[in-house]
């Protein structure tokens, strides 16, 4: 099923949203606390986002530049606000398309099955599409998304960072110096905190496709994938 975000303030357009496209199939989560938005985007890891501008704490261009260096699924704003500079601010900041208030929501709809299509479906584009296969374990690069056997998942463009690079030097250990440097953002400091995340939550999403042990950790050396998807997982080897 595929789970749409709606970040929205106004309740009762929300609720209205998330009722119309539930009817049609949809996973719809809403976002209920806007001073931890990043943290609903990374619980409910939706196929796209329907956000609004005007929002509590931040507005709705810091947000979608914040689901950006995590994500590249399609983000929808839907506002009241019709000026021409809004819609270009929108689209700067990352977003797909831009939906005036008052909507059609048959229009919503429509607009949200033609971007997934153009992602996921018909209109992608996987001629080119890099792809990691690690025994079963299959990385798609370009769509942020993991999957083993019949399972699948998406992963932030963090994980995505580390899953490559555990995958890539198999069966060799990744140091953590190295994992850390990947990671490292412009705009952040990455610290040992950080990386100890980021791992936990790989590990979540290896979890969440049927795959138990994935990763190991090497004390005092860094990790390594263990393969054969029943080896050491959390446990550590000492060297």
């Amino acid at each position: 099923m595929t789970t749409v975000l709606i970040i929205e303030d106004d309740n009762k357009i929300a609720e209205l949203l998330q009722k119309h496209l539930e009817k049609y199939g949809y996973c719809v989560k809403r976002v209920v606390d806007f001073s931890r938005v990043m943290e609903s985007f990374q619980q409910a890891q939706p196929k796209l986002v329907l956000l609004d501008v005007n929002l509590p704490k931040y507005d709705g261009y810091y947000w979608c530049r914040q689901i950006r260096k995590e994500s590249l699924c399609p983000i929808l704003f839907i506002s009241a606000r019709s000026e021409q500079m809004d819609q270009v601010m929108a689209l700067e900041n990352g977003a797909d398309d831009y939906i005036t208030k008052p909507f059609n929501y048959e229009v919503v709809t429509a607009k949200i099955r033609s971007q997934l299509r153009r992602v996921y479906g018909d209109y992608a584009q996987t001629a080119n599409e890099r792809v990691l296969d690690l025994q079963g374990l299959k990385l798609y690069i370009e769509r942020m998304e993991v999957s083993y056997g019949e399972n699948k998942t998406m992963v932030s463009k963090k994980e995505a960072i580390l899953l490559e690079a555990l995958m890539k030097h198999f069966p060799k250990v990744v140091g953590r110096d190295d994992l850390l440097e990947k990671l490292w953002d412009d705009e952040t400091f990455v610290d040992e905190n950080t990386l100890n995340v980021n791992v936990t939550r790989v590990r979540k999403r290896l979890k969440e496709i049927g795959i138990e042990n994935g990763i190991e950790t090497v004390r005092g050396a860094g990790y390594r994938m263990t393969p054969r998807w029943g080896g050491a997982g959390d446990n550590e080897t000492l060297y």
